[in-house]
Formats: structure tokens, sequence, C-alpha cells
């Protein structure tokens, strides 16, 4: 098992240092894609993984930086030759959005398929999550979910095991009771971070008044130094801080951050980074 990171900043605006936020956990070959932001199928193939290897895409929750490609990335790997169906996991309304997604780009996929491709709707094998246990398990992989603490939008937090390995990749949300269990005694948590003292500082331009802001990173995201507790209260061995806001602060201060709490070992997530679980 391998953890790769595809894209590891927060937040929906590109940044010319970090991609979207996106994970991948590869098991025998087969690649698990958590979270799919803008330019994910890109990523997959700089991080030298072919999207034919392309098994299932699990979406935390539908803000654009988690889901803006979710099609897309079926979509691309159907071009490049997958034909066997991609399991696709996520909240409501997600069988809706993939129905939705086909018809906007019908002249593209009509065309292709014209050419001797097989139905790309085959390809998409959508599955509505709608509460927490395990939603996969096949050829040895066993993907757990577990409600996450991200209002106003349903999310959730998910858990690949593999060959007695494994990673939870938290998506977006508060530190919550329901993380920390299904992180319990994982070998890699990869959880979002971010600094409360430097929002204000990298986010003077932003359209969003401040203030709420502030109160809004309090209810539904996770400082770097609570990221820390989650990982120590679930005994974890790993954590991978990711997901970061503001972006541009540095390695060691969000390691520092996460210290404070958590005496295991700490990685800051770097685009395409690989990480053997």
């Amino acid at each position: 098992m391998e953890l790769v990171i595809l894209g590891s900043a927060g937040g929906p605006q590109p940044h010319p240092g970090k991609a979207a936020p996106a994970t991948a956990v590869v098991v025998d070959g087969d690649i698990h894609v958590i979270d799919c932001g803008n330019g994910v199928g890109r990523q997959i193939v700089s991080a030298g993984l072919e999207l034919t290897d392309l098994r299932s895409v699990l979406v935390t929750h539908h803000h654009v930086d988690h889901n803006a490609d979710l099609g897309a990335l079926v979509h691309l790997a159907w071009t490049a030759a997958r034909c066997e169906p991609v399991d696709v996991y996520g909240p409501a309304p997600l069988e809706s959005m993939i129905k939705q997604y086909l018809e906007l780009n019908e002249p593209d996929i009509s065309h292709r398929e014209g050419l001797g491709r097989p139905a790309l709707a085959g390809v998409f094998r959508p599955h509505e999550v709608a509460g927490p246990g395990t939603v996969h398990e096949a050829d040895g992989v066993r993907i757990s979910a577990a409600v996450a603490t991200h209002p106003p939008m349903p999310s959730f937090s998910y858990r690949v095991d593999a060959h007695g390995r494994s990673v939870v990749v938290s998506g977006d949300t508060a530190r919550c009771d329901e993380v920390v269990e299904l992180s319990r005694g994982a070998d890699v948590l990869v959880h979002e971070a971010y600094s409360p003292d430097h929002l204000g500082e990298f986010m003077a331009g932003s359209n969003t008044k401040i203030e709420r802001l502030r109160q809004h990173f309090a209810q539904a995201h996770t400082s770097a130094e609570d990221a820390g507790r989650v990982a120590a209260e679930a005994g974890v061995r790993t954590l991978v801080l990711w997901h970061l806001i503001p972006w541009q602060l540095s390695d060691e201060e969000y390691a520092a951050q996460a210290a404070r709490t958590f005496d295991g070992e700490i990685v800051v997530a770097h685009d395409l980074q690989r990480i053997p679980v």
C-alpha cells in the first residue's frame, strides 16, 4: 500500500505552489482516489501513475475544491482506455450529478463512442454514501466511512484497509470523535489543517468577510494543533497535514503547531509526495 499526495492545498482558488485537494491510495496497482479537486487527472500522471488503473473515486463532500474533477477524472481515464467500471462514492446527490455530467458532455462522449469505445455511462458506477460503515469491500481492500463535521455540508471521512495496513483521509471536518474512532490504530492519518493565527494575514484579499471566515473555520475545519490531538487520541503512527490553509505557511510552522499535541511522526504534505504505508 502506498499513499500519494496529488494535491495538498485547501480552498477553491488555484495556487502556484500547490494543487487542489486530492489523494490516492494505491493497493496492488489499483488506484483509489479520495477527493478530486481541479487538475487531479494531470496530477495522477505526474505522479507516475496510470489513469487506466483507477479503481474507485471517493468524494468526501460537494465543495468545488473536492469534487471539481469528479466527472472529468473518470472521463479522462476512459479516454486513456479504461473500460472496466470505476466505483464512485460520495454523498447525495452524487447519482444525479453524474447523470448531469454525462448530459453536459454528450457531444464529446457520443463522438468518442462512435469511434468504438464502450459507453462511458457504463464506466461510472455510482454509490451514494448515506451514513457510516463499510462502503467498499473487494480484492482484499475495505473502505469505511465516518460522518465528518463540516456544516452546512454533508461530509464523510474515509479509511482504506488492506494487507494489514490502513490510511485515513479526513476530508474537511472540524475536530470530531467520529474521525478519531475511524482513525483508531491507523498507520497514516491524512488530516486537514489550518493555522488560526494566519487566516487574516493571507486572506486579506478574499471577497469573504474575515470574521465570518474565522467563524466558519472554527465550526467546520481543524487547526494543525487539533489535528495533532486527533492523531494522539486515535493512536496513529504518522500524521500527514494536508488541505493546508494558508498554503504559504512554512512546513516548520505547521509541524510545530501539530507537535504541541502529537509526539508521533508528522509529515507536511507536498504535491506528488509518495508515502509508503
